[in-house]
């Protein structure tokens, strides 16, 4: 099942912000590695840019050879891994994961580093590189979005640390079937408030 999200610009903003959505994986350190998922850019006061989030996620690895794997339908609770086949390297399903809510990729290579690439509404979402031989990315989500007001971000690319901690506006999807994520705030000289961004017209599924 999918989540219809429509972004609004109800901002006081003049300087063409970026707006960034991305999520955070549970399992891991505040170190992690985040991926620009969504990047909303050039959206004007009183426009909207609609987007969907996906429930269903799909993984894909990749090789020190610059390999790609297919991406593979990945369910809570699967594990996946990376074997040397006659053909190449290939990513299959390896059974279940330690932790039903979590999806598990394991480098099962003799030699070189991988990563693990999660996706969701067919852009990259999460991400863990490096990855040796006999080691395992765990990935774990909440349904909900990080969003914010940046600059000089690419969507699908890393985000730098900087950026992350500028970001603080959490949104709960749980439960949702479509919602308007609006943003307000911003714009010049003294009286510019801070953006903020909340729900309206959620319908819950």
């Amino acid at each position: 099942m999918d989540i219809q999200l429509n972004f609004i610009n109800h901002s006081n903003d003049q300087n063409r912000s970026q707006v960034l959505i991305f999520a955070k994986n549970v399992t891991t350190s505040n170190d992690e590695l985040h991926v620009a998922w969504t990047v909303i850019q050039n959206c004007g006061q009183g426009c909207n840019h609609p987007f969907v989030y996906s429930l269903k996620n799909s993984v894909s690895a990749g090789d020190s050879w610059g390999n790609y794997t297919p991406q593979l339908t990945a369910s809570d609770g699967e594990k996946f891994e990376m074997v040397l086949t006659q053909s190449g390297d290939q990513l299959r399903a390896a059974g279940t994961a330690n932790n039903p809510r979590e999806i598990a990729v394991l480098n099962n290579l003799q030699q070189g580093a991988i990563s693990a690439n999660i996706y969701k509404s067919g852009r990259l979402f999460a991400t863990k590189t490096g990855l040796a031989p006999q080691q395992e990315a765990v990935f774990q989500f909440k349904p909900t979005i990080w969003i914010g007001v940046v600059s000089q971000v690419e969507q699908g690319q890393i985000i730098n640390a900087a950026i992350i901690s500028e970001v603080n506006t959490e949104i709960s999807l749980l439960g949702i079937q479509s919602a308007d994520i609006v943003m307000t705030g911003g714009g010049p000289g003294a009286d510019s408030q801070p953006f903020s961004f909340h729900l309206e017209n959620v319908v819950m599924a």
